[in-house]
């Protein structure tokens, strides 16, 4: 299952470089008009405040930080967001228990389901 996200602008937030390529070319694949990477919540807060996105995969730790700063400055703008977690436990704040989230190492289903349960996501293509 592809999920084709036509002019879907993407933030990717990540610091784990091999992750970071291999979530790209996916987000590509689907079809996203445009995807930003960045691998530290400084960084990240600099493009929300001044680019627009549709939405977000965010790592819930930031080489060794909570990335709760970013989780509020995406939920403030209103841009959807899937957490992502190489933790056993995902330890989020209480205020984003309801956010999707997706366990590494995650496989392209498994990001293109993610997808598509963001708000105004595009129905899933066949290959």
């Amino acid at each position: 299952m592809i999920v084709k996200q036509k002019a879907r602008r993407f933030l990717l937030v990540e610091d784990e470089i091999l992750l970071v390529m291999m979530v790209e070319d996916m987000l590509r694949d689907f079809g996203c008009a445009s995807v930003a990477s960045v691998s530290t919540a400084e960084q990240a807060i600099r493009l929300i405040e001044s680019q627009a996105f549709d939405a977000a995969l965010l790592d819930v730790n930031l080489q060794g930080r909570k990335s709760d700063a970013v989780a509020d400055a995406l939920a403030l703008r209103h841009i959807p967001f899937i957490f992502c977690t190489g933790s056993a436990q995902v330890e989020v704040a209480p205020r984003f228990q309801d956010r999707p989230f997706l366990r590494k190492p995650f496989g392209c289903e498994d990001l293109a389901r993610a997808v598509e349960r963001l708000p105004g996501a595009k129905s899933p293509a066949p290959r």
